[in-house]
């Protein structure tokens, strides 16, 4: 699927005004409530910055092929008759369905993406980077997105709470995505902000940052769900340390990681 220049300028600037409007959110947040002080423009900014410009255009296009794989799977996993009944239920409850079965599904996606060698390769990636900020998360390959929001997609599309459709989301994948991507910014982010005992059941900053720490190889491997810890905790990947946070973050090197797979598998 090409695109044509003025999609491309479109594209251009309709991520450049995103891209504003969360700087305009996160880096105050960052400046006023850090977990560690770090400059705006760090190790590895610009690359972030060309990954978040690259992923806003190619995922997009690329999972345009399984999403035409899943609605053509849906259309023979049940009749009709079911996806009839299951989309008259109001968008609220849809909704709700689809982010929890979707929760479920991306845990899985995100979680074989750290034990398959194959998939660690383009997840690890995202994983180089040596300090965290709200812009870390579109530092990634093209196609860990697709994987990711593929498995996602797949419970939410299966059950009926979105209908698969190769030409553009309905309402409820819209929403369940768009609710994600700005959570998985906010739990990127560098900043000191912890939920109490909320923090089992919505993912805070010091959660996911605990997913990228590299301290102890004891620490790797955990911490796999977007935006409810307590996937985690059913699969008994959770680790969240109530009074300290990571010393640093990035990738454990590959003697010292191989092992970590195999404790898991």
């Amino acid at each position: 699927m090409m695109l044509s220049l003025s999609q491309i300028i479109y594209g251009f600037l309709r991520l450049s005004g995103w891209f504003l409007l969360l700087a305009l959110v996160f880096v105050p947040l960052e400046r006023i409530f850090p977990n560690v002080r770090q400059k705006i423009v760090r190790r590895g900014w610009y690359e972030d910055l060309g990954f978040y410009f690259l992923n806003g255009f190619l995922p997009p296009l690329l999972i345009v092929f399984p999403v035409s794989i899943l609605a053509a799977i849906q259309t023979q996993l049940a009749p009709n008759s079911f996806y009839t009944a299951i989309s008259e239920i109001p968008l609220y409850l849809r909704l709700f369905g689809a982010i929890l079965v979707g929760e479920v599904g991306a845990y899985w996606g995100h979680r074989l993406s750290h034990q398959l060698p194959c998939l660690w390769r383009i997840h690890s990636v995202h994983h180089k980077a040596q300090e965290l900020d709200w812009l870390v998360n579109t530092r990634a390959h093209p196609l860990d997105f697709v994987v990711t929001r593929t498995f996602g997609l797949v419970p939410v599309y299966f059950l009926g709470f979105a209908q698969a459709n190769v030409s553009l989301m309905d309402s409820v994948s819209f929403i369940y995505v768009a609710i994600g991507t700005f959570w998985s910014f906010f739990v990127h982010a560098n900043l000191c902000w912890r939920f109490g005992f909320l923090e089992h059941i919505l993912a805070s900053p010091a959660f996911h940052h605990w997913h990228h720490a590299n301290d102890d190889i004891k620490h790797i491997n955990h911490n796999y769900s977007a935006i409810f810890p307590w996937v985690d905790k059913i699969f008994g990947t959770l680790l969240l340390p109530r009074s300290r946070w990571p010393r640093s973050y990035g990738v454990i090197p590959a003697h010292t990681h191989e092992p970590a797979y195999r404790q898991l598998n």
